[in-house]
């Protein structure tokens, strides 16, 4: 897409000559004979750079109504590079212009080839000015996502998330290796960030790299960076993820999936905090936290000759398995609120049916495949109560618990109405307690004066006796 300059002078031949010679440049022409027409077409157009005459009354010299336009420009575009030109140059006024918001200064009649570096020179640097705002933009976008998300408790109501969660609190201070395991779906990521924010290096950056999307040809380009011609596509200087992780924390998800061919470039470069770039024969230093996440298996992983035993021990200085949701169940019903507080939906609830069958769902997906449960049952609700066909969980998990309750009262059927048996009071009592507490395994065990295993293997035997 061709630049646009606006082109604002008095005289009709100048403009006619500079129109000619910028769009033979590549450029697209605005011209204004006036002040007032081009305040009128930058209120109204994207012009990417101004070109004006600093005076446009004849017998009049001094520059005054051009620095009154640049004032007027600057009111409507603050970034937008303007040059001045006028046939009364002085140091004075170039001076004045430049104070006033001028970026360079030229005199009639002009020097063709200065002309067109000035505004080349002024355009790159406009450019380069604007992507640097875009990332600082994102970068404090990113930050607030990130603080939002931290701005309270991680939910850790169940047992298995305190103690992970304990360990994690005190691990985040250190400057150790850690490497996150667990589940597809388990929030390794988010832990990942939750880490970085509550440590020492919290003020610097957290940059993160999906190791299965790194082809090994890239591989060194992405993680060390290169030079400008170091390879065919080297068109010009590149950062790595090491060094815009410098002091900062660099998080490697799906780490397993690391080129074996490569990692022992990664190995070399977390032991000896050093590298180089691409093409470059400068060795530089770095200072990161290393934070890895795998589903997969490190250690039948080495045995199987796929990742490096070294390397393995330099990631795992401290291992934490995230716990899947089927072993958070006092976690699942927080969580679908907060999902819900999440789309700012506060008047939606859950009926107590659906918070049961999410509490009895084995969640495959874990907290993932729970979030979009939630969305879409907010999607297909039709009321301020999402129901349990609202989830749109498997019909499996529903059959499953309609034969078993048909299977339930058939053996009560069989026995004598008055007499009930030992096996199936406690089963009827257990069931009572866990509707109770709203599928609380936990909560029911003690409120039976029993442990969590003994509730489990009690409730074991006395199934195991109906399918007898």
């Amino acid at each position: 897409m061709k630049q646009t300059i606006l082109l604002i002078d008095d005289d009709q031949d100048i403009l006619a000559a500079l129109k000619m010679l910028l769009s033979s440049e590549g450029f697209a022409i605005k011209l204004a004979q006036t002040p007032q027409a081009a305040t009128a077409l930058l209120a109204k157009e994207s012009i990417d750079l101004v070109l004006t005459d600093l005076n446009f009354t004849r017998d009049t010299t001094s520059g005054d109504e051009g620095i009154q336009l640049i004032a007027a420009i600057r009111k409507l575009d603050e970034q937008v590079p303007v040059v001045v030109m006028t046939g009364w140059a002085t140091i004075d006024v170039a001076v004045t212009t430049m104070q006033h918001g001028a970026n360079d200064f030229i005199q009639k009649p002009w020097d063709i080839d200065r002309l067109i570096a000035i505004i080349n020179n002024l355009l790159k640097l406009a450019s380069v000015e604007k992507k640097s705002q875009q990332l600082s933009q994102q970068n404090n976008l990113l930050q607030q996502q990130i603080n939002k998300e931290f701005d309270g408790d991680v939910i850790t109501k169940s047992p298995a998330m305190k103690q992970t969660m304990s360990i994690i609190q005190h691990v985040a201070k250190s400057n150790a290796n850690i490497l996150l395991t667990g589940e597809n779906g388990t929030g390794k990521s988010m832990f990942a960030r939750y880490i970085h924010q509550h440590s020492q290096r919290a003020g610097n950056e957290q940059i993160s790299v999906n190791m299965g999307s790194v082809t090994e040809t890239l591989f060194e380009s992405e993680m060390f960076g290169h030079i400008k011609g170091a390879f065919t596509d080297a068109k010009a200087n590149r950062i790595g993820r090491f060094e815009l992780a410098d002091n900062g924390t660099l998080f490697l998800d799906e780490i397993a999936n690391t080129p074996y061919s490569q990692q022992a470039k990664l190995l070399r470069v977390l032991e000896d905090r050093e590298f180089e770039k691409v093409g470059a024969n400068k060795t530089q230093l770095v200072n990161v936290r290393l934070i890895s996440a795998t589903n997969a298996n490190l250690t039948e992983a080495v045995a199987d000759g796929k990742f490096r035993k070294d390397l393995f021990y330099r990631i795992n200085t401290i291992a934490i398995e995230i716990p899947p949701l089927r072993d958070r169940v006092e976690d699942i019903i927080p969580l679908a609120k907060s999902f819900l507080m999440n789309h700012r939906l506060n008047e939606i609830s859950l009926s107590q049916e659906a918070k049961n069958a999410l509490m009895t769902y084995s969640w495959p997906g874990n907290i993932r495949e729970l979030s979009h449960v939630i969305e879409r049952a907010l999607i297909l609700c039709q009321n301020a109560t999402i129901a349990v066909s609202d989830l749109g969980l498997p019909a499996e998990l529903m059959k499953s618990k309609q034969s078993k309750a048909e299977k339930q009262n058939d053996i009560k059927l069989t026995e004598h109405a008055s007499l009930a048996s030992l096996e199936e009071i406690e089963l009827d009592i257990i069931d009572k307690r866990l509707t109770h507490f709203n599928g609380n395994a936990l909560k029911a065990a003690k409120s039976l004066g029993l442990s969590r295993s003994a509730f489990y293997r009690r409730l074991d035997k006395i199934q195991n006796q109906f399918e007898k």
